[in-house]
């Protein structure tokens, strides 16, 4: 049995054609809702990773007699960060979002803000990275509401939650070297 060349033609080009289906979730938040939660999720990884880069700053920049244990505490608060960023890239695409990206996406949705050029001592460093973790907690409390008030997803207000916590252990850890 022989096509008729057309036909081929015709199925060849269809191939091209098909594009990829993105499966929007179907969890039971609507469309509006969902959007909410990824755009608030977008800024939370903003802040998180000026955070992120902050400690990393702090990290390399500490001197002091005390150099060698902040050296190591810092190093252990950028690591967690790390985690806390890609488990939140993956609840943005877990909700059909697309995960930002860039510097540029970054800079313009962080509300913590870095200081370039500024190079504090150990104790202002500490004094920032506290502040910016409470900064962090505050707005996650804001967001665990909103997620389970508004955008009735009670998954990412408990993720939120989880993330609140490790914030508020940091930031106690921080304080304690400021006694």
């Amino acid at each position: 049995m022989h096509m008729h060349a057309s036909l081929r033609s015709d199925i060849n080009r269809s191939n091209y054609l098909i594009k990829p289906v993105i499966m929007k979730p179907n969890i039971g938040i609507t469309d509006k809702h969902l959007k909410s939660t990824v755009e608030m999720l977008s800024a939370l990884l903003s802040d998180e990773m000026t955070l992120y880069i902050k400690t990393r700053k702090s990290h390399w920049n500490v001197t002091g007699e005390s150099f060698m244990e902040l050296h190591k505490l810092f190093e252990g608060q950028y690591k967690e960060l790390e985690e806390a960023i890609d488990e939140i890239a993956e609840r943005i695409g877990k909700l059909g979002g697309k995960t930002i990206g860039t510097m540029a996406e970054y800079v313009k949705l962080s509300s913590i803000k870095e200081s370039p050029g500024v190079y504090p001592s150990s104790k202002d460093m500490i004094r920032e990275l506290l502040k910016d973790h409470e900064s962090a907690i505050i707005q996650l409390r804001k967001n665990v509401d909103e997620c389970v008030e508004k955008n009735k997803d009670a998954g990412t207000a408990d993720f939120l939650t989880g993330l609140m916590e490790s914030h508020e252990s940091t930031a106690w850890i921080l304080r304690r070297y400021l006694a």
